[in-house]
């Protein structure tokens, strides 16, 4: 066997252990590191999970019983949806339209305005949402701690009050909810909208009308269907599910499949951080002042008998010090509700940020995404951005490849030798094999010594990889001509024809290996790796073209300075 085909072998052997890996991530309930999988499907026979054991055990503490949702009792059979219990109402500022529900004052709902849906830029990203299609709601309300009773609760209804639409001139509005005396406890919530924000600010204000003091406890939780986002893509997938984030264990991230078996691992106690739903390029979440307590949960429930599909929770239950009578106790939370943007979302709470995700290389794409930011803060264009981003990593790594492609190029030099010895000594394996090395030696070549130049860059490229994949400033971004969006693939594939044609050339200018076998395989990743990119978004082909094209002239420029004429080598399909 000769230095070629242990190359081609080894080259193998580390794709297959990356596809390997890749699986073992998803069977473990993770999500696939590069070469993404379907999201594991929710199983529509599945019962409800029991509460977590962990919070019975907790002393002072009280799990949130699964209840009836708001709004989602079962379709009848003629496709109506029973009228809600309460009044529903949409709340208006400039970048949000909520809809809220007075039974609970719960949020059933939730606009974007500044960003468009996939399959028409017309109409507003809707996220949170109540009707037969999506479940996604959030949630508050007051559980009963060391002395028994029922308390106001998500399915108390509420007298509402405030605001209906931000004024003009206007910084922000209130809507306020006020429950009845439900238990010895009076609850009044207040959501402030500000301009500008997703960030609710969401005020809960609880009187003790007894003549006693009661110590309750505050619940927050995210409620959602198992299903993925609409219009993702099957080609690639991105995480969906409730996340928890705390100091001691930062961010941690739980598949629905492994809530529905019970076997979710994740922080249950804490003083600080928050829970999560996210999804590609959206999340919501609900956030304790830093300092409080509070025990989390993440459980599944059925939405109500008759209906086969499961919802998932992700609870804070916060206790409460014994309120006197008389008294009122008000805790300050925030609600987030929208998109992805890393400076915004650091800005709001430690960690936050964390919900766009960039896996295991989140140490490189942070860096590579504030660069990126940087760029369009100059040049005004995410496509052009990306296209300078690429550039000036080929420029950091220039050296690097100057290392590869020279050893590529003393391959080519010395391939007319190698194939006239493979010819003469083609019946006597062993002394071909000793006379290619002497060959290799004489001519000071390396056949690897193309490839670890390359793979010390990869890391880097897979981190851009997926800052392109998770920015939300790509979705409706427009480049150039008939690419008016960077997160949706080239509508008339030409982008990915130029990728293709650009794959190939880097290809054929490459040594081709002797083996005439060999030089056929050579060519079958590169098509098949093509393929895919037609159904990408269009700013990671674009990436991928330039990275392509800077390759290209960057190799044919080291040739010709080492005396070696570029040369397309083609293979034969005889």
């Amino acid at each position: 066997m000769n230095d070629i085909r242990r190359t081609i072998l080894w080259v193998i052997f580390g794709f297959s252990m990356v596809l390997l890996w890749d699986q073992w991530q998803i069977y473990n309930g993770h999500k696939a590191t590069f070469f993404q999988g379907q999201p594991a499907k929710t199983d529509a026979a599945a019962t409800a999970a029991k509460p977590n054991a962990s919070d019975a055990s907790i002393p002072g503490s009280v799990a949130v019983a699964p209840a009836p949702l708001p709004g989602t009792t079962a379709v009848a059979a003629d496709g109506a949806t029973p009228a809600p219990a309460g009044e529903r109402f949409n709340v208006r500022s400039d970048v949000l339209n909520l809809r809220f529900d007075t039974q609970g004052g719960t949020l059933v709902g939730s606009e974007f305005l500044k960003y468009g849906d996939i399959a028409d830029h017309t109409k507003p990203v809707t996220l949170l949402d109540d009707s037969k299609e999506r479940v996604y709601l959030a949630e508050s309300g007051v559980v009963s701690g060391a002395v028994p009773g029922a308390f106001p609760t998500h399915k108390t209804p509420m007298a509402v009050s405030g605001e209906r639409e931000l004024k003009e001139g206007a910084d922000k509005l209130q809507i306020r909810f006020e429950s009845p005396d439900v238990g010895g406890i009076k609850l009044v919530k207040t959501y402030t909208i500000v301009r500008g924000s997703y960030a609710v600010a969401v005020s809960h204000a609880l009187t003790n009308t007894t003549a006693a003091p009661i110590a309750p406890q505050l619940y927050l939780q995210l409620v959602r269907d198992g299903n993925k986002p609409a219009g993702e893509s099957s080609f690639y997938s991105t995480f969906t599910g409730p996340a928890v984030y705390t100091d001691a264990k930062k961010y941690q991230k739980v598949e629905f499949a492994k809530i529905k078996k019970g076997g979710a691992d994740y922080e249950k106690q804490a003083n600080n951080g928050y829970v999560a739903m996210v999804q590609h390029y959206f999340a919501s979440a609900w956030i304790l002042p830093e300092g409080m307590n509070r025990s989390i949960s993440l459980d599944a429930l059925e939405l109500n008998k008759g209906l086969p599909d499961c919802c998932y929770r992700a609870a804070m239950v916060a206790p409460l010090e014994a309120i006197a009578p008389g008294a009122t106790r008000t805790v300050e939370t925030t609600f987030f509700v929208g998109p992805q943007e890393e400076k915004m979302l650091e800005a709001l709470a430690p960690g936050l940020e964390l919900v766009k995700d960039y896996g295991w290389l989140t140490i490189l794409a942070k860096p590579l995404y504030f660069l990126l930011d940087f760029l369009h803060s100059v040049i005004q264009n995410w496509g052009w951005s990306i296209v300078a981003l690429v550039l000036l990593l080929k420029i950091a790594f220039y050296w690097l490849n100057a290392k590869a492609y020279a050893s590529m190029a003393k391959m080519k030099a010395v391939n007319p030798k190698i194939t006239e010895m493979r010819e003469r000594l083609k019946d006597n394996p062993q002394q071909m094999q000793q006379e290619m090395m002497r060959i290799y030696r004489e001519e000071k070549v390396n056949p690897m010594g193309g490839c670890f130049p390359i793979m010390i860059q990869i890391p880097v490229f897979i981190a851009l990889y997926w800052v392109l994949l998770s920015s939300v400033e790509m979705r409706n971004a427009p480049w150039m001509g008939w690419i008016h969006d960077l997160s949706a693939p080239d509508p008339y594939f030409i982008l990915p024809l130029i990728m293709t044609l650009t794959t190939l050339l880097q290809t054929a200018l490459n040594p081709a290996p002797p083996d005439p076998m060999q030089a056929k395989m050579m060519w079958f990743m590169p098509l098949a790796f093509s393929v895919m990119f037609f159904f990408f978004p269009s700013g990671l082909v674009v990436y991928w073209i330039t990275n392509n094209i800077l390759s290209i002239a960057q190799q044919w420029l080291i040739n010709t300075r080492m005396g070696v004429p570029p040369q397309f080598n083609l293979p034969s399909f005889k």
